[in-house]
């Protein structure tokens, strides 16, 4: 049991910080009804409702959970990358619907067509409140998960899994807007919030790295 505990001790912390999020994250919903403060642009109004973007949209829950899990057991540094990028995005989602809370109104009343994607759409509407939206969870995350790929030496030959890694990010970060689950300046606040993060996390820890080994070069010459 020592032994297991020791091994997988990065669990605990996950675990928690995973209960405190779905706690605070249940309050906000239940307290904020309406939206408070709708967030909206211009350009929300010129992008079309598209609803085969639904099924990008629903695989997001696997795709985080997915690569969560690959580097988890594959490896611990990527992971704990990953969930220090997740939590901190998360965690300024809800201080912001905290202190600021928001919704849109850009659900549509009446769907253009009637097929299975409509239908899907329909049934998201029913679970997912348009309430607490900034930043967008969907595409803060996606972008945790698709720089994590992207700078993984697990991943640096294997074209086909970037690639595809790729395309379905962009997807699921397309289907917010698409579907009308968000407003765009979600999505920009999702990339304002993300950026610095993957700078620090990725690319502070690639320069500091170089440097030590140029120097170490340098004292061996």
């Amino acid at each position: 049991m020592k032994e297991f505990i020791k091994k997988h001790s990065l669990l605990l912390p996950v675990a928690i910080y995973g209960i405190i999020y779905m706690s605070w994250f249940a309050l906000l919903e239940e307290k904020v009804q309406e939206p408070v403060h709708i967030i909206h642009s211009v350009i929300d109004d010129f992008i079309p409702f598209v609803e085969v973007f639904v099924v990008p949209y629903f695989l997001w829950f696997a795709f985080v959970a997915f690569f969560g899990i690959y580097f988890y057991f594959k490896d611990r540094e990527d992971f704990k990358k990953l969930a220090i990028n997740l939590a901190f995005g998360m965690t300024a989602f809800l201080i912001i619907s905290t202190l600021f809370p928001n919704g849109h109104e850009l659900r549509l009343e009446v769907f253009p067509r009637d097929n299975i994607f409509t239908d899907m759409v329909k049934h998201l509407y029913t679970i997912d409140t348009p309430t607490n939206i900034l930043p967008s969870i969907h595409v803060y995350n996606t972008l945790c998960i698709y720089h994590g790929v992207k700078n993984s030496a697990l991943f640096r030959n294997k074209k086909v899994w970037r690639g595809a890694t790729s395309l379905l990010a962009w997807s699921i970060i397309a289907s917010t807007v698409f579907l009308k689950q968000h407003s765009i300046i979600d999505v920009f606040l999702a990339f304002a919030l993300e950026i610095p993060m993957y700078m620090l996390l990725y690319k502070g820890v690639s320069l500091k790295f170089r440097s030590i080994k140029e120097k170490s070069q340098m004292e061996t010459m």
